[in-house]
């Protein structure tokens, strides 16, 4: 299959064939990628491509294990209707 029709990232519609060019221009770690490709940076948050990333880039390198990255969630929820209340004039 064509690499310029596999999506890894639906999000930010990012394929493996713009992954592998990165990687041969050197963005070679996944926080690297990330910025590069703004790969999970969309509204799942890398929940889906994340894991595909790093199996490209395994595969890629040669290597049996890719650091990974983690999550960063909200410190703490805030509910939505704290936004609803400070745009309303009173």
């Amino acid at each position: 299959m064509n690499d310029s029709l596999i999506l890894i990232c639906r999000c930010e519609d990012v394929t493996l064939e713009e992954i592998k060019e990165a990687f041969n221009k050197g963005f070679k770690d996944i926080e690297s990628l990330r910025r590069h490709l703004n790969i999970g940076t969309g509204p799942c948050q890398g929940k889906t491509c994340i894991p595909l990333l790093e199996k490209t880039l395994a595969q890629l390198s040669g290597k049996n294990e890719i650091e990974t990255i983690s999550t960063r969630p909200p410190e703490s929820p805030v509910p939505f209707g704290v936004f609803i209340k400070r745009g309303k004039k009173e």
